[in-house]
């Protein structure tokens, strides 16, 4: 027999959307909008650090980062991510949301200004201090990931809780807006301030000394968002869910959700939540058979779709600069200065942000609880697909001056389908399926499985997209298969994408007890398998 449902999550469920909602939304999503700015902006700099602390004097081409610092700068926040994601999301649960969320938001503060210090103007030192930092800004950034979702799914009611979700989500694109606006504003000042000559008439004079502060400002700017509402953050009460669930205090919970969301909800007597747990049906572990019968499948979905789309997304978004270089859309860097270059790269970032990226999200907060989630990540997965299959095999023909703009608005368009797809629903889904006092946890996983795709897409296409001509190869770099072919490779990936997706299961218009089946019991456990299909697939 189902056990009976507590009225404080039967109250949450039916809830009308209300002022708190909102406010939920933009304490959690300033956290994904630093956590986006400052994993994106560091894409913007890396040329920069390149001519600043690698330039060899006679060099055709201005100095690079080589190979082993490159995938280090790039890669080291999505170590710290992963770990922080598996982390936090268990503290989460151990602990409760609200007790570890300030933590994740003040290490982020702290490491994004400490990211543009350094200890000398050694190259090594340098680049060894923004590394340590950035693996620590990272590390704060996964915990956001799990306690952000599972805080939103948690507060929000069954008929707008993917939009919620998919909001807090959203506040990354943004963030991305941001980190290109930010740099092509101080790039545009520093250039304005500091004319410089282009590296093919004067190498040295190209890159001025004040070039340097460029990058940190651009790195420490991140810092602002997140410090703006660590207050707000703090006076978040704990979520009724895993008040009531976890920590079995029904009458704490109808209080704190009381005060929050203005209505009146009746408290219930503990005991209520003793008898709802007083068989063993519930208390199955992460890694028990009762966890693998019942979801099983749907963190095996959940954790290989986030890998795959994030291995093509990240690679995308990390190395825009080098596909614009190399179509030509960006010139040459020994044709432009320094601060020119940075200036360049950014105003091609912001606008692939603003014309495909932003209004992604923003597309899927809107329909997300109307047409579902399997059917938005199926339908991004496929049109991820074809429009890098259609990048890729025509390849030559987009290189060509007069094609350019059309190879931006295709590459654009794969950018809108992965934020209108799965870049949005593999966030939401782990948040809704899983049970309370393994929700945190779970949706850690599939985010660090997420960080895994993401850490190959960074370290495997900085080398993949290298061509194989040595004269136009960056410096230390070996041969790689160029950039069509790692763009053949990313759509196999995202073709693998449409198959995971029948993995997840679709969670629209469902309480979140229902799609974790926290108030069943075993006697349930037939009948709830003969509607496994509804629970696997979108219904027909």
């Amino acid at each position: 027999m189902a056990k009976e449902q507590l009225q404080v999550l039967n109250a949450l469920d039916v809830a009308k959307t209300q002022w708190y909602h909102f406010t939920a939304i933009i304490i959690a999503g300033m956290g994904f909008f630093t956590d986006a700015y400052d994993l994106f902006c560091v894409s913007l700099v890396t040329k920069l650090l390149g001519r600043i602390y690698y330039h060899h004097d006679g060099a055709l081409k201005p100095g690079t980062l080589p190979p082993n610092v490159a995938a280090a700068v790039n890669g080291v926040a999505f170590c710290g991510t992963l770990a922080g994601q598996l982390f936090f999301g268990w503290l989460g649960d151990k602990l409760g949301r609200k007790k570890v969320y300030g933590m994740t938001l003040m290490l982020m503060v702290i490491c994004s200004v400490a990211s543009g210090l350094s200890f000398s103007d050694k190259p090594a030192s340098v680049m060894a201090t923004l590394c340590f930092f950035r693996f620590w800004l990272g590390f704060g950034i996964g915990g956001d990931y799990p306690l952000s979702a599972t805080i939103m799914s948690e507060y929000a009611n069954k008929k707008t809780r993917g939009a919620f979700i998919a909001a807090v989500f959203a506040m990354q694109g943004f963030g991305i807006l941001a980190g290109g606006m930010v740099a092509i504003i101080v790039a545009a000042a520093f250039k304005s301030a500091y004319p410089t000559p282009a590296y093919q008439d004067a190498p040295i004079l190209s890159t001025p000394p004040q070039a340097d502060f460029v990058w940190r400002i651009i790195v420490m700017f991140g810092a602002l968002p997140a410090a703006l509402t660590y207050y707000w953050r703090m006076k978040m009460p704990e979520t009724a869910r895993y008040t009531a669930l976890v920590a079995k205090n029904a009458k704490q919970a109808a209080s704190d959700m009381s005060k929050v969301l203005q209505v009146e909800i009746e408290s219930e007597s503990n005991t209520i939540i003793a008898n709802n747990n007083s068989t063993t049906t519930t208390d199955f572990g992460l890694f028990s058979k009762k966890f693998l019968h019942r979801h099983g499948l749907h963190l095996l979905g959940t954790t290989s779709t986030w890998f795959l789309l994030d291995i093509a997304f990240y690679s995308q978004n990390l190395f825009q600069k080098d596909i614009f270089t190399g179509i030509g859309w960006i010139p040459a860097p020994k044709t432009m200065n320094a601060l020119e270059e940075v200036y360049k790269i950014a105003r091609a970032q912001t606008l692939i942000a603003l014309c495909s990226t932003v209004p992604g999200y923003w597309f899927t907060v809107f329909f997300i609880d109307k047409i579902g989630r399997f059917a938005i990540q199926l339908m991004g997965f496929f049109f991820m697909t074809v429009f890098m299959f259609a990048l890729a095999i025509p390849y030559d023909h987009w290189t060509h001056k007069e094609n350019r703009i059309g190879f931006v608005i295709m590459y654009s368009l794969t950018f809108f389908f992965a934020n209108f797809g799965p870049n949005a629903t593999t966030f939401v889904v782990p948040a809704e399926i899983f049970p309370a006092r393994l929700r945190s946890t779970c949706h850690g996983i599939s985010a660090a499985a997420g960080k895994a795709g993401a850490m190959i897409g960074a370290f495997g296409f900085l080398y993949a997209s290298q061509p194989k001509d040595p004269t136009k190869r960056d410096a230390g770099y070996p041969a790689g298969i160029g950039i069509r072919n790692s763009l053949i490779v990313l759509g196999c990936i995202n073709a693998l994408g449409v198959v995971f997706t029948f993995l997840v299961p679709e969670s629209k218009g469902r309480s979140l007890e229902e799609m974790s089946k926290e108030n069943e019991d075993d006697d349930d456990s037939n009948e709830v398998e003969m509607k496994g299909n509804e629970f696997r697939t979108v219904p027909v």
